[in-house]
């Protein structure tokens, strides 16, 4: 089965076939002609799906060791130099733990690799494809218990997902891919826009509504209650049947304290249409911000129950390492990462291609 029919899957009956591959979600800019919508949530049955683009020519595994490659060029031109033909000593050991935590791996798992390392090679003469083969076999040993697909319980009617995270991560373009491929499982999905602050968002997510065919719960002027819009659109979800609603929220972490209440107060509000609501909290992680996105996992756990996390930008930019130095400190499931902008590019989160991709490995 390939990668992309595993995309979040699903406890249920199995639903209609999906066309290919979506058209591109690229950050659309909103048009003077787009009239704010007043309505709680509109209608998606009328709206249709985009017409299908052909895959990228490198292919999902390519376009993953593209993204990968600032942090694989940094571990592997350290193990090259590093193993040449020589013993796997205590020097050698210390230098490789240097190495992995300088590639944003963090410390707790440099030392479990090293660890294992010693365990296992002490004292014996590798060279460095050994080294990256081994390297590879430790990180996927760490992200395999964390590559849990995002399921979407079908007999929630409908499945709230809160999707939170730091301005800047791309947690809009999340909510948009992931909106696209649920309308192409023939799942209904809503938009809630709630970053409500924020008119961009807003109007990036109406776009994207329109785009995807989702319905759309959006403030009518800036700085609307999001509590109080969320209340509105899981109300008219419930009614209408909707099998997915897709929260939008703030994300100023420069005032967490307000922040944290916010979010507190929305999921407070929510449980009042539904007391098991949110039943999936997704935190979305930029890559390339490497260690930062450590500390952010930690405030944003501690605002709300994240269940799950989305790593975007996984460009030639990115600080993939962290996604190891995040798995090894939270075991938090790591649902999906991100290599661009269609939808397309947001796929299942896989540890031993994620493991191989970043030692620079077919």
């Amino acid at each position: 089965m390939a990668l992309r029919d595993l995309f979040f899957r699903k406890p249920s009956a199995p639903v209609a076939d999906a066309p290919d591959t979506p058209a591109p979600l690229a950050d659309p800019a909103p048009s003077a002609a787009t009239a704010p919508m007043q309505a709680p949530v509109s209608d998606p049955s009328r709206a249709s799906v985009p017409a299908a683009i052909p895959e990228e020519p490198t292919g999902w595994f390519g376009r993953l060791r593209q993204g990968l490659s600032r942090s694989t060029a940094r571990l592997t031109e350290s193990v090259t130099s590093l193993f040449v033909k020589r013993r796997l000593d205590d020097a050698a050991l210390e230098e490789l733990e240097e190495t992995l935590i300088a590639a944003d791996l963090g410390l707790p798992a440099a030392r479990r690799i090293v660890a294992e390392f010693r365990r296992t090679r002490f004292g014996t003469d590798v060279t460095a494809e050994e080294v990256k083969e081994a390297l590879a076999e430790s990180i996927a040993a760490i992200l395999a218990p964390v590559a849990v697909p995002l399921v979407i319980d079908a007999t929630r009617k409908p499945h709230v997902v809160l999707v939170v995270g730091v301005n800047g991560t791309g947690k809009t373009t999340t909510i948009a891919k992931l909106g696209q491929h649920y309308r192409d499982e023939g799942r209904r999905c809503t938009f809630v826009a709630g970053d409500t602050f924020r008119a961009a968002a807003v109007e990036q997510l109406q776009v994207w509504a329109e785009r995807t065919g989702a319905g759309l719960a959006a403030p009518s002027k800036p700085g609307a209650d999001a509590a109080g819009l969320a209340f509105d659109a899981l109300t008219a979800a419930r009614a209408a049947g909707t099998d997915v609603l897709l929260i939008d929220t703030a994300g100023r972490l420069h005032n967490k304290s307000a922040l944290m209440e916010e979010l507190k107060k929305l999921v407070r509000i929510i449980k009042r249409v539904d007391p098991s609501a949110p039943h999936s909290v997704l935190l979305v992680l930029d890559a390339t911000t490497g260690q930062n996105a450590v500390q952010q996992t930690k405030i944003f756990s501690e605002m709300v129950d994240v269940t799950g996390l989305a790593v975007t930008k996984l460009d030639g930019s990115a600080k993939g390492g962290v996604v190891v130095a995040l798995a090894q400190e939270f075991a938090l499931p790591v649902h999906m990462v991100g290599v661009g902008e269609k939808a397309a590019d947001l796929r299942p989160f896989e540890a031993r291609d994620f493991a191989r991709s970043l030692m620079g490995l077919e």
